[in-house]
């Protein structure tokens, strides 16, 4: 380990939006940071142009945000190492390239495009691989000649070509390779653009990084990259390569095929932030044998990277989804019906601001929130309630073993017992129609069923008699006497 202080950098291309993926990476990051009093970087490694996706920019920061992953460096924020966009800081890494090819590190590569595919053709069916240095031998006449041909080379870095590499990673160990497997991998293009290998090095140096935790895809470049923090003679930062995550399966890599896989689909499905870090701070982590729910502050005070699994971990969306509804019900009321407004909102397609307004919106709360998985539920749950009219198959309000005459006369008596309740509180609205299903030779269940459908337009909702309070007397007989009229058409035949 080391002795510096804790600063540690999530570093993603902005190529695609927020993958969970990377989004356990900041999350690991950022916890390892919190937990040791450290610094929390972000930095936008955006030097290839050709896949730039600007929306995906602004998905990272909404994303990160969401989520609670505040940085204390990066863009928006600041900090002692701007800028924080490797795309703005070119000349940093071409000086550095410069720097390794005259202490004789690194060396100018003027090969084509078409003579290194050759090369590749040939290796192909040969032992061999990589590039076969050929510019790393070339004479001071030999540049020269490619040089006035105005020929712009790469930066290759100059690889041992004997000894071993070795390097330590807390979390795989160690690792020793024979530096003859390492190619001479380029630095620096030819359009002054850096490659990966270079650029990272170099501004992890520069901003003081303390540990690297990132995905174990990167394991295999980490010779290389050992063997060019050596060439600077700099100090090597703690390595940590994080488990990948798996399919729900268990076999092969977490993809779109096995469903969202984006931070912004599971926001936009209705879970919850907290949910999410308590999820994916589990998804390859590990507190104790026993352990699943964790708040922020306890996932801050027990993360280190001995509980990080070598081995990957599948995503279970079955196990999100339990996890979201256990913070669902443990939400304040008032907090719960502040979250649920956009979806309603968005739902009933009316304006948010109109929405919370509303007495129903409060008043359910009770009757949905032991229920709802996501926030997204409340609109095929509760819509129902905000609406003036609804509207229904008929064929639903006919109970089993009974005919549309017998519901037509069961929706009759009710609302005539309704009506004459003194008041219309759960207790006395049940007790009532209970007392009227026995009347009608009904079972209970039948004769809810038909007035659940009348006043909600569903077969499956929250509690009926908290809905029917929540509606009101005035509603529910509305309702109730649009359902009787069409229960009668079926009654009777058109033209009877």
């Amino acid at each position: 380990m080391t002795e510096k202080p804790v600063r540690v950098r999530f570093a993603p291309s902005p190529t695609g939006y927020l993958h969970v993926g990377g989004a356990r990476t900041a999350l690991y990051n950022w916890l390892f940071a919190r937990h040791h009093g450290g610094t929390f970087i972000l930095r936008i490694e955006d030097t290839d142009r050709t896949r730039y996706h600007e929306d995906a920019l602004q998905d990272l920061f909404d994303s990160l945000r969401w989520l609670g992953l505040d940085w204390d460096e990066g863009p928006e924020v600041g900090g002692k190492h701007e800028p924080y966009f490797q795309s703005q800081r070119l000349e940093i890494y071409q000086q550095y390239a410069r720097q390794l090819v005259d202490e004789g590190h690194a060396y100018y590569c003027y090969c084509s495009p078409e003579r290194l595919a050759r090369v590749r053709e040939e290796h192909a069916h040969g032992e061999q691989t990589g590039y076969d240095r050929h510019c790393r031998y070339l004479t001071a006449k030999q540049r020269a000649d490619y040089e006035a041909q105005s020929i712009v080379p790469v930066v290759r870095l100059k690889v041992p070509l004997e000894g071993q590499t070795t390097f330590y990673d807390v979390i795989r160990g160690t690792t020793t390779v024979d530096n003859t497997t390492v190619d001479d991998l380029v630095l620096l293009k030819s359009d002054g653009f850096p490659t990966y290998h270079l650029a990272h090095i170099v501004d992890d140096h520069l901003m003081e990084i303390s540990h690297i935790m990132r995905g174990d895809e990167w394991l295999p470049s980490v010779p290389r990259h050992v063997l060019i923090y050596q060439a600077f003679g700099w100090e090597i930062p703690v390595y940590a390569h994080l488990p990948v995550i798996l399919s729900p399966t268990g076999k092969g890599k977490l993809s779109k095929r096995h469903g969202g896989v984006e931070i912004h689909y599971f926001r936009g499905q209705g879970y919850l932030p907290e949910a999410m870090v308590n999820f994916l701070a589990r998804v390859g982590w590990s507190y104790d044998d026993k352990t699943e729910l964790f708040t922020r502050e306890e996932l801050i005070a027990h993360f280190d990277l001995d509980g990080v699994n070598k081995s990957p971990a599948a995503f279970s969306y079955d196990k999100l989804e339990w996890m979201n509804g256990v913070y669902i019900r443990n939400l304040p009321p008032e907090d719960l019906a502040g979250r649920l407004v956009p979806f309603l909102a968005a739902g009933l397609g009316i304006e948010e601001r109109e929405l919370r307004g509303k007495r129903e919106l409060r008043e359910m709360i009770p009757l949905v929130q032991e229920r709802l998985k996501t926030l997204a539920d409340i609109v095929t749950m509760a819509d129902f309630l905000f609406y003036e009219e609804i509207s229904y198959d008929p064929q639903l309000l006919i109970a089993k073993k009974t005919t549309a005459a017998d519901c037509a006369v069961a929706l009759d008596r009710t609302m005539t017992t309704l009506e004459s309740l003194s008041d219309f509180s759960e207790e006395t609205v049940e007790t009532a129609l209970r007392g009227l299903a026995d009347d009608l030779g009904m079972k209970a269940g039948q004769l809810f069923g038909i007035i659940r459908v009348a006043v909600t337009g569903n077969t499956v909702t929250p509690p009926l008699f908290g809905t029917m309070r929540v509606l009101g007397r005035e509603r529910v007989l509305d309702r109730l006497t649009r359902a009787r009229e069409a229960v009668l058409r079926l009654a009777i035949p058109a033209g009877a």
